[in-house]
């Protein structure tokens, strides 16, 4: 009880606290079919479209998720001069969360990543495919520095900076080299979670990787936590961070502090996941936002892990509320 006390106490606190989210903004599309029939051109099934719809992801997800927990959140990111760029800005705009620290460059693809559905009206939707359209080349000079004067102008009041890294090219070494020296000269968390370059984030306060890429990134097996310790352990010395979240799908998470232990925290709820799409987001998230407002490291990742286990229920890319957190303390307090 008095742990369920000071975790709702964290919750209550996220409506004070400002975050700031650089990444790489992306625009999740589903178009949704309903099977037809076979094609006589080729042995496939032919879909009925039915619906289009169009969501934040990749770190724009990570900025919906602090948003509907009820922080104040900053997007720094940038977008392409194209109907999926102005989709992004759109659906943040009528969220409500500011778009000054997006920067919009010509001639970039804004990365969408469009997910093809297919279910009749009273079955479950399955993908079928996914297609990818991403920028090419890495961020022109002029991106680079407007990001920059976005990051010193509105990072100088967080309470933390989230770090999105999806390997699109928008965090490059000078942007995280400013986000370095903003956190050292106030203090301010830092956390990261990088698809495919992890090692180059050093010296953050977290890194959440998923299982898969601690195994990959230290050559180690992470078959149990003794072994999810031990390769926990390596990592965080190589990145010289404070704390490593292990996102363990149907295990949960797993804890490991610099200077302190290791905790492992069951799945919260069933595992019986729905759509894994953009969970880590929410990990992410809810974690950097419970350290913002004051929660210890275990207390975070306990919210965390009951944010990642509500929106694993649901599916497409989406949020858990502040609501739905709070509700959840109280239907199952840890």
């Amino acid at each position: 009880m008095a742990q369920a006390r000071r975790l709702r106490a964290v919750i209550d606190r996220f409506a004070g606290r400002v975050l700031v989210v650089v990444g790489d903004l992306i625009t999740d599309e589903y178009l949704i079919g309903k099977p037809g029939r076979i094609s006589r051109e080729a042995p496939v099934i032919i879909l009925k479209f039915t619906d289009r719809d169009v969501r934040l992801g990749g770190a724009a997800n990570a900025v919906n998720n602090i948003h509907a927990l009820g922080a104040r959140v900053v997007p720094i990111g940038v977008v392409g001069r194209d109907r999926a760029g102005e989709e992004l800005l759109t659906l943040f705009r009528t969220a409500g969360v500011p778009t000054d620290g997006i920067v919009t460059e010509a001639g970039r693809t804004t990365p969408v990543k469009t997910r093809i559905m297919a279910g009749g009206y009273q079955a479950t939707r399955q993908q079928v495919v996914r297609i990818d359209r991403e920028p090419s080349g890495e961020l022109s000079p002029m991106a680079e520095d407007a990001l920059l004067a976005c990051l010193t102008t509105l990072a100088t009041r967080a309470d933390a900076i989230v770090v999105s890294d999806y390997g699109y090219g928008t965090v490059t070494p000078r942007i995280f080299e400013r986000i370095r020296a903003i956190a050292r000269k106030r203090s301010v968390i830092v956390s990261v979670d990088s698809r495919y370059e992890l090692p180059r984030f050093t010296g953050v306060s977290a890194a959440t990787p998923n299982e898969a890429e601690l195994a990959e990134l230290t050559g180690s097996p992470v078959d149990d936590e003794r072994s999810v310790e031990k390769a926990g352990r390596q990592l965080l010395e190589r990145l010289d961070a404070g704390m490593l979240l292990v996102t363990r799908g149907s295990q949960g998470v797993a804890l490991l502090e610099r200077e302190g232990g290791a905790t492992f925290i069951p799945i919260f709820g069933t595992d019986e996941i729905a759509d894994v799409t953009g969970a880590g987001d929410t990990v992410l998230s809810t974690f950097t936002l419970a350290l913002a407002s004051g929660a210890s490291p275990v207390e975070a990742a306990t919210l965390a892990n009951m944010a990642g286990g509500i929106v694993v229920m649901k599916r497409g890319t989406a949020t858990v509320a502040h609501t739905e957190l709070a509700q959840a303390l109280s239907d199952g307090s840890p």
